[in-house]
């Protein structure tokens, strides 16, 4: 892979002047030459800009820095090398004190230029070769943009031309104005001649008065076609100028944000801002020069009035183009990073709003202020009726103001709100059997503008994606539900925040499986036979053919409301179960291709009773959330010369967190080879935790005066010892099976609790008691006296 800093050199034209334009006092580009290679190994992007505990990793790298460069410095030899030692040593104690104390501000600055010089180097790389293959649609689209930016150039520099003309002649037109006055005002003084000194000069007057006279009536013609001609041109740049803008508004920037909500879902990453945010800027100095051309134009026809229809035309213009801007400075009020979607009152959290075009416009000369608030789904549909809210809102949050900052070295105008916190939130009354966690609420940030020295002022509003307020921990299963369904299915452009009802199941398939890999971390997703598995689960079906399921659609109520067949949870309870314990402890394992997981009971039986007897598989409990349970095929104690499948009690996190999978996997000497036919100390023995040696730890020599005891697992009917590797017949402490460790011999029969209170662990679930909670909230509102008084008298 060539340096992009060799393949930067060799631009040329207008991308090599963007090139050069990234540097300058806060970065020279002799320190990019000399330290090209150093600069582009480093590991810029691991840094998040966001975060201000990675400052200490932001100061170690500007001192790596600011060392190669005095090492190169040191190294320069020769009647050239002297200056350039210097020069140097100059640039390292300049960019030292320039950044000493705010080292993340050199980190943004060096991303944003390796980031434009990438960007520049591809899309050259692009328009130079038409011959190898067609373009990929993504630098046919730049491309596209770029013209159309190139049109508008050509059509803003004609406009500039004709305007400066029509000035040329406009000032020519009054001299012959004021000339013909002149002579008008001689002619009317010879009225105080004596009559034959009249008659001398009159003729001549009278001819030369005629002559201006005529050049002036038709120079008025001309002048008005040059208004107009120009107001068309005028119109016709600022067609091209809404459609260019339409076209990065409406499709670019839609669809980054699109990219953004999927990006909630664990999605790829929605991508910087930085092209969008050149284009917008194009757009508006663009627009800005336009606007400027407008006003020159109406202030010439108020220096000369001259009958016809370029007033109301250029009244219309005024209006188009103030349109115009007002749509690009409104649309580009976004937020770069979103608050979290599933939001917990009293929890810090953090958002991140940006205005695109906030440099060009010099909107930071007067830095505006932010403020957020969140509001509920009636009150955002009202807000974008325009239905005056009063400045409703739906509770209250903590540290809800920042000022936007202007960031010279990347051009970005963005306030980054750190320490937010929702202190209380006001629900609306629910509908039926929604529950609070399917109550949407949002993020409202507003602030006003003022554009080219007050000249224009906007008030500005975006919201957030949609929120699910959670007061407990045991509520975000279903508070992610509520997002996830909404992150997928969101339709562009809806009414806050309408999704359907149901959907096709494929549809659902991808939402679940991006989200899977995003939670477990793993390039590992759901396969065909895993979503065929789900389908049996969600749709009560038996059927193994995936292209049955094809044209089936799930409703919202079978996600997330109705509990599945015979259970006491939901599918998507189920499901997230099954994410969350792979994520905090099987990570490796699934990874590894060593859980099947998804699978059910009878299948597992089929697979293992045509393998040898120690054939074991792992598998998700149907029966529980978030449980694997192992099964193995081996003789049945009861009829010799059969064999049978058992199931062991399924594991939960609570069990991974004394003992891990793999440790009690060893433990288990009657399991010998992994589905299909793997030896299980092949795929499991990297993940053991090493035994304690006993040769360094006899008896005899206690450690700290104590004998280290050892955790392991039996399951009493396979209990054997395994061989001991000293030779001595060593006795475990636990052979006897002790239920806090290993399980029960109570194969497939699961307890359940019929406290409908509980949950499974015997916890009291939040959601079924939030309503309880509420009404004794509300009995603690009211005056003490009226509510006791009675009762102490009687």
């Amino acid at each position: 892979k060539m340096a992009v800093w060799i393949q930067a050199q060799q631009l040329q034209g207008e991308a090599l002047h963007q090139m050069q334009s990234l540097y300058g006092q806060h970065f020279p580009i002799e320190v990019r030459h000399y330290l090209s290679q150093w600069i582009e190994s480093q590991m810029w992007d691991s840094i998040d800009l966001e975060n201000p505990q990675e400052e200490f990793k932001a100061k170690r790298l500007l001192d790596s820095l600011i060392q190669e460069l005095q090492k190169k410095a040191e190294h320069q030899v020769g009647e050239d090398g002297f200056l350039l030692k210097i020069k140097l040593g100059h640039y390292a104690s300049q960019l030292k004190s320039t950044y000493d104390r705010c080292p993340l501000e050199l980190v943004r600055c060096i991303k944003h230029i390796l980031y434009t010089e990438q960007r520049l180097v591809r899309e050259a790389t692009n328009s130079s070769s038409p011959g190898g293959g067609l373009l990929d649609s993504m630098s046919q689209k730049y491309q596209q943009i770029n013209q159309a930016f190139e049109e508008l150039r050509v059509m803003t520099q004609d406009t500039e031309n004709d305007l400066r003309k029509l000035q040329h002649n406009q000032e020519y037109f009054i001299i012959q104005y004021q000339e013909s006055l002149r002579i008008q005002a001689q002619l009317t003084s010879l009225s105080t001649l004596p009559p034959a000194d009249r008659l001398l000069r009159e003729p001549s007057l009278q001819t030369k008065r005629a002559t201006v006279e005529a050049w002036l009536t038709r120079e008025a013609n001309t002048l008005q076609k040059y208004r107009l001609d120009l107001a068309e041109k005028h119109q016709k740049t600022l067609q091209t100028l809404r459609k260019q803008q339409t076209v990065i508004l409406d499709d670019e920037l839609i669809q980054w944000k699109r990219r953004q909500q999927l990006a909630g879902n664990g999605g790829p990453p929605e991508g910087g801002l930085d092209v969008l945010q050149s284009w917008c800027e194009k757009l508006a100095e663009t627009i800005w020069q336009n606007r400027q051309q407008i006003r020159r134009a109406e202030h010439l026809r108020q220096q000369l009035p001259i009958p016809g229809p370029i007033e109301e035309l250029l009244t219309e213009l005024n209006g188009t183009i103030t349109d115009i801007i007002s749509a690009l400075v409104t649309s580009t009020f976004i937020i770069e990073k979103q608050p979290p979607q599933v939001l917990k009152t009293q929890t810090k959290f953090a958002a991140t709003v940006r205005l695109l075009v906030g440099g060009k416009l010099n909107v930071h000369m007067n830095p505006p202020q932010v403020k957020a608030t969140i509001i509920s789904e009636q009150q955002a549909k009202a807000l974008l009726k325009n239905e005056n809210t009063r400045n409703d809102s739906s509770g209250e949050i903590l540290n809800n103001n920042c000022v936007m900052e202007y960031h010279q070295t990347t051009g970005t105008l963005s306030a980054h709100f750190r320490n937010m916190s929702l202190k209380r939130i006001k629900r609306s009354d629910r509908r039926g059997a929604e529950s609070v966690t399917e109550e949407k609420f949002t993020i409202l940030f507003e602030s006003q503008f003022s554009v080219g020295g007050n000249e224009l002022v906007f008030q500005v509003k975006t919201l957030s994606l949609p929120v699910v307020v959670i007061v407990h921990g045991s509520q975000d299963n279903n508070a992610t539900a509520t997002v996830l369904w909404d992150n997928a299915f969101a339709e562009p452009g809806r009414v806050p925040f309408i999704v359907p009802d149901k959907v096709l199941w494929p549809q659902l398939c991808e939402a679940l499986n991006m989200k899977f890999k995003a939670e477990v971390q793993s390039t590992r997703g759901l396969s065909e036979e895993n979503l065929v598995f789900l389908a049996q689960k969600a749709f009560s079906s038996t059927s193994v053919n995936p292209e049955d399921y094809r044209s089936m659609t799930m409703s919202w109520s079978q996600f997330n409301r109705e509990s599945l067949p015979g259970r006491n949870f939901t599918f998507w309870q189920w499901f997230d179960g099954v994410m969350e314990l792979t994520k905090k402890h099987l990570k490796p394992h699934w990874n590894d291709g060593a859980i099947l997981g998804f699978v059910n009971k009878q299948q597992a039986q089929d697979m293992l009773m045509s393998k040898p007897n120690g054939t074991f598989l792992l598998r998700f409990s149907d029966s529980e959330i978030g449980g694997i349970t192992i099964a193995w095929v081996a003789e049945n104690p009861n009829k010799a010369g059969e064999r049978m499948v058992w199931n062991l009690m399924p594991y939960t996190t609570k069990d991974f967190s004394i003992r891990s999978l793999a440790d009690r996997i060893s433990d288990l000497n009657h399991l010998l080879f992994l589905y299909p036919d793997r030896p299980k100390d092949d795929v499991f023995s990297k993940y053991y935790t090493p035994p304690l040696c006993r040769h360094l730890f006899p008896a005899a020599k206690q450690v700290d005066g104590y004998v280290k005891p050892q955790i392991k697992q039996v399951v009493p009917e396979f209990a054997t010892a395994p061989p001991d590797p000293s030779g001595a017949n060593a006795t475990y402490m636990d052979h006897a099976a002790s239920p806090s460790v290993s399980h029960p011999h109570t194969y497939g029969i699961y307890p359940t609790t019929n406290d409908t209170m509980l949950d499974a662990d015997g916890e009291f679930d939040l959601d079924d008691t939030m309503d309880v909670a509420r009404h004794v909230e509300e009995l603690l509102r009211r005056p003490m006296e009226s509510q006791w008084i009675g009762h102490t008298q009687s």
